[in-house]
């Protein structure tokens, strides 16, 4: 997210820069609120939510380049970024639906 907002800085598109950021916040809202559910199922129904807004981003971020909103090196960032953060979701979403793989805990047991 912190690349999002770093690379649109300078963007004057305030429309475009505004989805681009509203969809980047969604990546990790949808990844928290996933986790706060009762069960894998549902965390992996919020992991799903997250990466059709990473997809958003991706595609907005291939808008920018061809607009001339970002430049090569920025575009490169965020596409290498948003690759590293889908392959991280996918592997977290094919453990979760694995039968009897225990949820994630926020904090190791005993501790509040």
């Amino acid at each position: 997210m912190r690349d999002v907002y770093k690379v649109l800085s300078r963007c004057h598109d305030f429309g475009y820069r505004d989805q681009m950021q509203r969809a980047a916040v969604s990546v990790m809202s949808n990844i928290a609120e996933g986790f706060d559910r009762g069960s894998n199922k549902e965390f992996v129904q919020f992991l799903v939510i997250s990466r059709g807004s990473l997809s958003e981003v991706t595609s907005l971020i291939y808008a920018g380049l061809d607009v001339g909103h970002v430049d090569q090196t920025a575009f490169n960032t965020i596409i290498t970024r948003c690759t590293k953060i889908t392959n991280l979701l996918d592997g977290f979403i094919r453990y979760l639906k694995h039968p009897g793989n225990p949820k994630p805990r926020a904090y190791p047991e005993g501790r509040v």
